[in-house]
């Protein structure tokens, strides 16, 4: 007997990806503080997500998943960042879940 779940509206439990909007980060770094397996600066004094084999990933809108026991500092980088340039979305849908587009 297969059950059907309704999918969380907050994305807790589906696979989730993020990226970041080069055009209007600061550069302050607080998500590179927060989860430094997931962003870093680059020489640019950008911040950048980092793909599954830990290179920068520097391409416009690029995404990498988000590990799920980096879940809350990546969603704390989200919401701590000035720029408002962090996008947390629902791989399944692409809808975002965290950041300042998302419901």
């Amino acid at each position: 007997m297969t059950v059907q779940h309704e999918a969380p509206t907050d994305g807790i439990g589906e696979a989730l990806e993020v990226w970041i909007d080069q055009d209007l980060c600061t550069g302050d770094g607080i998500c590179a503080q927060y989860a430094p397996e997931v962003f870093e600066l680059d020489i640019d004094g950008l911040a950048y997500v980092k793909g599954t084999e830990d290179e920068l990933l520097q391409n416009p809108g690029a995404t990498t998943p988000v590990p799920l026991p980096l879940l809350t500092d990546v969603v704390d980088s989200a919401k701590e960042c000035p720029g408002d340039c962090i996008h947390v979305r629902r791989v399944s849908d692409r809808v975002e879940v965290y950041g300042p587009d998302a419901e």
